[in-house]
C-alpha cells in the first residue's frame, strides 16, 4: 500500500481580496503576521495598494497636495535667504542706485549700521541678529560667535596694542600678523595666475589721471604724506557696479575665489596704488576672522609693509597675505621715476572660520542689517 500525503488546507489561507471602502484600507495584524511573501502575495499586495489609492477620499488627496505645497514653499523661503552668491553687473548697478549708493561707493547713512557704530548697544544688535539667524537655521556651530558677541566688551578692551580689531573679536583663532601662502592656496594660485589680466584692467584705468586728477571711481585716502588712491569693485560688502564693469574680468575672478567675503561688511576688493612718498598712518582692521590678501602688480624698491612690526615687500605677480587687525601700517619711498606702488587687494576668510559660522557672519553683519 502506497502512502499519499493529503494536502492540509491552511487554515490560515487569507480571504480574497476586497476592495477598499475607505481612504486608507487597514490590513489585520494577523494577516500581517502570517502572509507569506511568495510572488502571488507580493503581486496581491501591490494590487491592493493601487486600488486604495484609486478609492482614496478626496479630501485625503486635498490634504496631501497642500502638504506638498507647503513643502515647496518652505524649500523656496530657505533657499532664498541663504547668503547671496554673486549676480550680474547689470543687475547689481540696478539695486544698488534704488539703495542709495553715490557716486559709485556705499555711503553709509544709518546709526545703527554695525560697521560703523561704537556704542555700548552694538553687543546687543550683535545678539539679536545672532538669535535671528539661530531661529530660522539652527545654534549648531555658533558656539564660539556666541561667546565673542557676549564677551565682545572685555575682548576688545583687553586686547594687547598689537592686535585689536576695532569692530568685531572672534576668539580662539589662531592669530599671526603673516600667513603662508597654503593657507588659502587656491585662491592666491588663481589670483597669481592671472595677475597679466588684473594688471591689464589697471592699466587702462591709469591712464585716465593723465586728464584729471581723480577720475571718477577712484577714491581719495586720507594720509599724512603723500596720496594713496583706491578703486573698489566690492566695497564693505556691496558691489560697486560702475567699477565692475570697468574691470569685467577681474569681477569675474572674485567670484571663482573660494574664500572671497562677499557677503558682509568685512568683506572688500579693490585696487590700491600709492604715490612715490606716500606713508599711511598706522591703523587696525575691523575684524580678525578675514586675511587680507595682496597681488603686487607693480612694485618699486622702498616699498614696504609693516604688521605687527614686521616688515615685509610686496613682488609683482605674488600674493602677500597678512592680519589686518594686527597694527600695521605701509609706506612707498621709492623715487617718482619709478611710479606708485600698486596691489590688488582682496579680503579672504580666514582659514579657521568654519563653513557654518561664515554663513552665520555674513547673516549678522550683512550690509544695512
Amino acid at each position: 500500500m502506497v502512502w499519499v500525503p493529503l494536502r492540509t488546507t491552511r487554515t490560515d489561507r487569507r480571504a480574497p481580496l476586497r476592495a477598499p471602502t475607505t481612504c486608507c484600507t487597514t490590513m489585520s495584524l494577523e494577516w500581517l503576521m502570517d502572509w507569506s511573501w511568495s510572488l502571488d502575495g507580493l503581486r496581491d499586495f501591490i494590487a491592493t495598494g493601487i486600488q486604495s489609492f484609486r478609492d482614496c477620499d478626496a479630501t485625503a488627496l486635498a490634504a496631501v497636495a497642500c502638504l506638498l505645497v507647503l513643502f515647496v514653499w518652505y524649500c523656496y523661503h530657505v533657499g532664498r535667504e541663504q547668503p547671496r552668491a554673486y549676480a550680474t553687473v547689470n543687475a547689481l548697478m540696478q539695486s544698488a542706485e534704488a539703495n542709495g549708493v553715490q557716486n559709485g561707493y556705499v555711503y553709509c547713512h544709518s546709526p545703527e549700521c554695525v560697521r560703523c557704530t561704537h556704542h555700548d548697544g552694538l553687543n546687543q544688535k550683535l545678539y539679536h541678529n545672532l538669535q535671528e539667524y539661530a531661529k530660522r537655521y539652527s545654534w549648531s556651530g555658533m558656539g564660539r560667535i556666541h561667546k565673542g558677541i557676549r564677551e565682545q566688551g572685555r575682548y576688545l578692551n583687553s586686547r594687547p596694542s598689537i592686535q585689536k580689531p576695532e569692530v568685531f573679536f572672534l576668539p580662539d583663532l589662531p592669530t599671526m600678523p603673516y600667513f603662508s601662502r597654503d593657507a588659502q592656496k587656491h585662491d592666491v594660485e588663481l589670483l597669481e595666475r592671472n595677475f597679466q589680466t588684473i594688471l591689464c584692467e589697471f592699466e587702462t584705468l591709469y591712464k585716465a589721471f593723465s586728464n584729471c586728477s581723480l577720475p571718477q571711481g577712484w577714491k581719495m585716502n586720507s594720509t599724512p604724506s603723500g596720496e594713496w588712491f583706491t578703486f573698489y569693485l566690492v566695497n564693505q560688502g556691496m558691489c560697486v557696479p560702475r567699477n565692475c564693469r570697468r574691470c569685467p574680468r577681474t569681477y569675474r575672478l572674485l567670484g571663482s575665489l573660494r574664500t572671497c567675503i562677499g557677503n558682509n561688511v568685512f568683506g572688500n576688493a579693490c585696487i590700491s596704488v600709492l604715490s612715490p612718498g606716500t606713508v599711511i598712518a598706522e591703523h587696525y582692521g575691523p575684524t580678525n576672522i578675514r586675511i587680507r590678501c595682496h597681488l603686487g602688480l607693480k612694485t618699486p624698491s622702498n616699498c614696504e609693509l609693516v604688521v605687527g612690526g614686521e616688515p615685509q615687500c610686496w613682488a609683482e605677480g605674488r600674493c602677500l597675505l597678512f592680519d589686518d587687525s594686527f597694527l600695521h601700517t605701509a609706506f612707498h619711498e621709492g623715487p617718482p621715476e619709478e611710479g606708485p606702488r600698486v596691489v590688488f587687494m582682496v579680503d579672504l576668510w580666514h582659514p579657521n572660520v568654519a563653513a557654518a559660522e561664515r554663513q552665520a557672519l555674513d547673516f549678522i553683519f550683512a550690509p544695512g542689517r
